[in-house]
């Protein structure tokens, strides 16, 4: 029997777009869903990736993150069910792209994601914000509620050039809006064995941020690419593929980790 205790908020989060972020937010949710945890996926990318992966229409929604961000309706009118045990949804839609703009003067602009989140601590064990590509309003109100932050990071060349630029945003954010904000761990993405240079750049991931890189090598994948066309998780898509195994793989290690910080 798992202790009661208060929500943990986790922020997926990377200014660079396509390394597996929406990906990984859905499947982790899942994950921890999957192990009896109550997870509440937040779709904070006005794309609306997360929301059309779990097989949602974005067409039609009564409320969505929009709503929720700007006060215009309360948690409970955001969530919808996903389908699934034990995982719900705060779904998102094109209407969030505007939402930057209009809180540019808006009271509390960097917390209203935060403030609005408040009663999620006492009706779920994790809260998943998947967060757009980039260091915007969106994600700044991601990462002020957030408790900590999951960085996917594609093997490729370039990726610690982004990951140095992330990290002192973060470091930046600690200082100024939310000092219990920590960084969970760098989650390697799109890793294909067969070539030197993602082994090198895990290599290099390892030596400059030892105590971030996790053990779990998320695959380059068909199977992870074609299940959100199908509004599946990969663990319903293909049970058996290399990436259900590496994201099962990921839930368990990031829960070790994370339960230990709590």
């Amino acid at each position: 029997m798992q202790q009661a205790r208060a929500a943990r908020i986790v922020a997926i989060t990377n200014q660079k777009g396509g390394v597996g972020k929406t990906t990984t937010a859905v499947n982790l949710s899942g994950e921890l869903a999957r192990r009896g945890r109550r997870v509440l996926l937040v779709d904070s990318d006005p794309q609306g990736n997360a929301t059309t992966s779990l097989g949602i229409a974005k067409r039609g929604l009564k409320a969505s993150s929009y709503d929720l961000l700007m006060g215009t309706a309360a948690l409970d009118r955001t969530v919808i069910a996903s389908g699934r045990a034990d995982l719900s949804l705060v779904p998102a839609d094109q209407d969030l792209a505007g939402a930057a703009v209009e809180l540019t003067e808006a009271e509390r602009r960097e917390f209203r994601l935060r403030d609005a989140l408040a009663e999620a601590r006492t009706r779920y064990d994790w809260v998943v914000l998947d967060c757009p590509p980039s260091l915007g309003m969106l994600t700044l109100n991601a990462l002020c509620a957030a408790d900590s932050v999951l960085i996917p990071l594609q093997c490729e060349y370039l990726a610690l050039e982004g990951l140095a630029q992330l990290k002192s945003t973060l470091d930046r954010v600690r200082e100024g809006l939310n000092r219990n904000l920590h960084i969970s761990g760098v989650v390697m993405t799109m890793y294909d064995g067969r070539t030197n240079l993602a082994q090198q750049v895990v290599d290099e991931v390892q030596r400059h941020f030892p105590r971030l890189i996790y053990r779990t090598l998320i695959p380059r994948s068909v199977r992870l690419s074609e299940a959100p066309s199908h509004g599946q998780l990969i663990s319903e898509y293909d049970a058996q593929s290399r990436g259900a195994q590496a994201y099962s793989a990921l839930a368990e290690e990031f829960l070790q980790r994370e339960e230990r910080v709590s």
